[in-house]
């Protein structure tokens, strides 16, 4: 089993910056995907970046390129999502996800392991 906890949630107004964390704990994969998922309220949960390890390849929601950054520290076991430039419309409950089997996705189902959520509100 893997186990992901999320942190870094707030409130911030708009074209503020957050930096959200995700470390990974239990089961050790060769590779994997280390995704970031949002779902704002009354909306559907979408995909906003990941990263693969061993390689370092990286994929964006073209909602957030250029904005956010997702980068990892694999002696940590961590995972970060620099959000810069926030909008009003990044507000959103934002969930890590883990996958060992998978490569870049942007499908939520292609995900076997998911935190709990961490809150980000971005004030107009």
């Amino acid at each position: 089993q893997v186990q992901l906890l999320e942190s870094g949630g707030g409130l911030v107004q708009a074209g503020g910056s957050l930096r959200l964390s995700c470390t990974r704990s239990g089961r050790t994969f060769r590779r994997y995907a280390m995704g970031w998922f949002r779902q704002a309220p009354g909306k559907e949960r979408d995909f906003v970046a990941v990263i693969n390890w061993p390689d370092g390849n990286t994929r964006y929601a073209d909602s957030v390129k250029g904005r956010f950054t997702i980068s990892s520290d694999n002696a940590q076991n961590t995972v970060y999502l620099q959000m810069n430039s926030l909008k009003f419309e990044d507000t959103a409950v934002y969930y890590c996800a883990a996958s060992g089997t998978t490569y870049l996705s942007i499908a939520l189902y292609d995900y076997d392991y998911w935190g709990q959520g961490t809150q980000v509100t971005v004030s107009s």
